[in-house]
């Protein structure tokens, strides 16, 4: 699957959000960078340090669809 994108004077480039998703690339991703042949390639670093349950978390934030506050939330867990 190929999809364009352009390199800004910076040199950040966005990933279409189709690619992120099937990547796994969340904000925060730390990635790999390297060239091989004629081809640039782009993949997710091995964590180092999160475990699975953190990444679970990052994978997860910001993608409830109910807005509660935290005072609703912990009421919530104390029921």
């Amino acid at each position: 699957m190929f999809k364009r994108s352009r390199i800004t004077s910076e040199g950040s480039v966005t990933i279409p959000a189709a690619i992120r998703r099937l990547a796994g690339l969340v904000p925060g991703t730390e990635v790999d960078v390297a060239l091989e042949n004629d081809a640039v390639i782009l993949r997710p670093s091995q964590p180092t340090t999160k475990s699975g349950g953190e990444r679970l978390i990052t994978l997860m934030r910001g993608r409830g669809d109910i807005a509660l506050t935290t005072e609703q939330i912990m009421a919530l867990t104390r029921s």
